[in-house]
């Protein structure tokens, strides 16, 4: 590691430690496989990321013809009841959709119910499995998004969310175990960075790569989700543009804010990016820690960036 890139580091770790925020990073060159990254070993809780392998294993199992992309699941009102703000747990009519529009309102718009109606067909010790049979390691799936949201937070008015955000940030242990099962890295859903940057490579170098076995069809079909990914405040700002297009996935839990994608440049360049991110502030909205996530992953890529320019 030059000097130059050990300051960066340091000056990056400085700028996350005094906005409130512990990061982990990691950011990979698609075509040299260069990377840098910020602790990108350290596993956390993933939150809505999950909603990533539990689209690649639905799209897989109709490859392979144990689902129909196009049969209809019955959602009727009270049946599938995970909280959130967008999509089939505002519905109040009973709905027939089908598995893969399923996969576009839970990967797009991050629609837990919908999530729930995919995990009730391929269950998440299931989904484990088929990420294993593809190659991908490094990525826990343990529970439901139902599951996932029965955290302090539903118990709190709305003026007192804050005292669960302060729960989240201080009831945790030195090895990562926590009083909320939501954030105990035991009990969770979790990955690291360097984990949904593998899962990201073998999405966008599909047979590249060993020991993936990805198909490139089911591959592409997940590209396309992330593509058309409806949450762009985070670090969208910083990788979208008319010479580059930004195609992610985010996820928020209490303390926790993440986004893992990739940014296509037009001159060729592709780099995967995962950010996984606590807050150390006790407040639901963070708006400078969304944007200093992005400033930071847009520095390591600049990093990289200027590597294949020089050479």
């Amino acid at each position: 590691m030059t000097t130059n890139t050990e300051r960066l580091l340091s000056d990056l770790r400085r700028d996350l430690r005094e906005g409130g925020l512990y990061g982990s990073f990691l950011v990979r060159d698609l075509e040299t496989g260069d990377e840098i990254g910020i602790d990108p070993d350290v596993e956390l809780p993933v939150a809505s990321l999950v909603k990533i392998p539990l689209a690649l294993v639905t799209l897989e199992r109709v490859r392979r013809a144990e689902l129909d992309g196009a049969q209809t699941i019955e959602v009727p009102p009270g049946r599938i009841t995970t909280p959130g703000p967008t999509g089939v747990s505002r519905f109040r009519h009973p709905a027939h959709i089908a598995v893969e529009d399923l996969i576009y309102l839970s990967t797009c718009i991050s629609d837990n119910s919908a999530a729930d109606a995919l995990f009730a067909l391929t269950p998440p010790d299931q989904v484990g499995a088929v990420l294993h049979e593809l190659g991908l390691r490094g990525i826990a799936v343990r529970h439901t998004m139902r599951e996932l949201m029965e955290t302090p937070v539903e118990r709190f008015d709305p003026a007192d969310v804050h005292l669960a955000h302060a729960l989240a940030i201080d009831a945790g242990t030195p090895g990562r175990g926590h009083r909320v099962p939501q954030l105990d890295i035991s009990r969770a859903n979790t990955g690291t960075a360097r984990a949904f940057v593998d899962l990201l490579q073998a999405l966008w170098r599909p047979g590249a790569t060993e020991p993936s076995a990805v198909h490139p069809d089911v591959a592409a079909q997940v590209r396309g989700f992330m593509a058309n990914n409806l949450v762009r405040n985070r670090l969208a700002p910083d990788f979208d543009s008319d010479a580059s297009t930004w195609s992610s996935k985010t996820g928020m839990l209490l303390n926790l804010r993440h986004e893992v994608g990739v940014v296509e440049h037009a001159d060729g360049q592709s780099y995967a990016i995962a950010v996984l991110t606590e807050s150390r502030v006790a407040a639901g909205r963070q708006p400078g820690a969304d944007a200093l996530m992005g400033q930071v992953a847009r520095r390591l890529r600049d990093e990289l960036r200027s590597r294949w320019i020089r050479f």
